[in-house]
């Protein structure tokens, strides 16, 4: 059970966070960017508009135009990219969604996982189409303002787990569990494009493995480039990456980009405590065609929880499958969202 205890640990490292954004919101001094950062972070649902309407020729609230105004600036407040936005070094932050879904199913579980040397695994004998999967993810920021007043470098961690907790006969074994710490700089944008804001521009080196052993063994390095922009209510993150290329006699899924994909689209919308996402990878290749998409839709409960329901279609569902192809659908909770 300890990668169970160790999800519970770092989940609530994730909430802690949460708390730090209220004590960021706290220090800053206009009225409308505070109670805007406050409604960011809580998710707090906008008051209803003045009984006047417009048409009658009742005139806005200063206060409520500069407080929608300043609405989009969840890219800076997770990334901390404005100087009001600025917390320090070596603090945990909230990085990719944090969930748990106790209910997950696959229309098609891979019973023979196989890598690019075609040779069948164990581990895959047996599976259950419903199991549970958690993530946890989180990020420290190890150095600010490297290049006079912009430039940050930040190590992020995510762990994905999926759980065959509904197996009693196997002892509920944890079938696959991926690892993926990185390096990240990021440095401050403020562009027009599109009708939205370039709002950042990343560079990262990413590591990603199951920890298994062969045949069972997945594991690749690439180096990306990210351009995050947004609007009201909604952001844009494009992601294109290289695989760092390995041994050939080690090189346990060479083809891995054929399938996993060279780039990921992700575009989330954020209204009213709501939360969605639609993430889009692909091979960038025509012959063959092949990538996956997964949507994300997050919405209240009660405090930081939210309800949480994910469907991915496509290949590399986790690493064990980068190969194969299935629908999944899963329910549960979440605690931390993209923005």
């Amino acid at each position: 059970m300890k990668p169970l205890r160790a999800a519970l640990v770092l989940a609530s490292s994730v909430g802690a966070a949460h708390a730090d954004n209220l004590e960021v919101c706290k220090a800053i001094v206009d009225d409308a960017r505070r109670l805007a950062c406050y409604d960011d972070v809580l998710g707090r649902v906008a008051p209803p508009a003045d009984t006047l309407s417009m048409e009658q020729g009742a005139v806005e609230p200063a206060s409520r135009v500069k407080a929608r105004d300043s609405r989009g600036s969840s890219l800076s407040l997770r990334w901390e990219l404005d100087p009001e936005h600025k917390r320090g070094t070596f603090l945990f932050r909230p990085y990719k969604p944090v969930y748990m879904l106790p209910l997950r199913w696959s229309d098609s579980p891979n019973r023979s996982p196989r890598g690019y040397t075609e040779r069948n695994t164990p581990e895959g004998q047996g599976l259950k189409r419903i199991e549970a999967k958690f993530q946890i993810s989180f990020k420290a920021k190890l150095l600010e303002s490297v290049f006079g007043d912009n430039g940050d470098l930040w190590f992020g961690y995510t762990q994905q787990a999926n759980w065959q907790v509904y197996d009693k006969g196997d002892s509920a074994p944890f079938r696959e569990s991926v690892y993926e710490p990185e390096f990240i700089a990021v440095w401050r944008t403020d562009l027009p494009v599109l009708g939205l804001r370039w709002r950042m521009v990343s560079l990262g080196f990413n590591h990603q493995s199951n920890g298994k052993t062969e045949p069972a063994s997945r594991s690749w390095n690439r180096i990306y480039a990210e351009f995050g922009l947004e609007g009201e209510d909604f952001a844009l993150l494009i992601k294109p990456w290289v695989r760092v290329p390995e041994a050939e006699d080690s090189d346990d899924n060479r083809d891995i980009q054929d399938y996993i994909g060279r780039g990921e689209l992700t575009g989330i919308w954020k209204r009213d405590g709501h939360v969605v996402s639609l993430g889009l990878r692909h091979s960038l290749r025509a012959h063959p065609s092949r990538g996956a998409a997964t949507l994300d839709w997050a919405f209240p409960i009660r405090g930081y929880f939210k309800g949480h329901l994910q469907l991915f279609t496509g290949y590399g569902e986790t690493l064990i499958d980068y190969n194969h192809r299935q629908t999944v659908f899963g329910l549960g909770v979440s605690l931390a969202q993209w923005l």
